[in-house]
């Protein structure tokens, strides 16, 4: 299963909000939606995200293979 739990303590570490993402980045409101929900996202909204908070892909997400 992937989990985004790295992605929101990468976002806190560099005091981006949920907010600054989408009034100050132009990310889509769902797309965050889908994100806390753990749904799919494209690996364009992946890029875009490691663009926005400067960090790799394993700080956005991670495979946990337990569950």
């Amino acid at each position: 299963m992937i989990s985004y739990e790295p992605l929101f303590e990468t976002m806190q570490k560099k005091g981006i909000t949920e907010y600054n993402l989408i009034y100050k980045q132009g990310m889509s409101a769902n797309t965050i939606h889908r994100i806390k929900k753990g749904l799919p996202f494209t690996t364009e909204t992946l890029d875009t995200l490691c663009y926005i908070l400067d960090c790799e892909v394993s700080d956005i997400l991670r495979h946990d293979k337990t569950k």
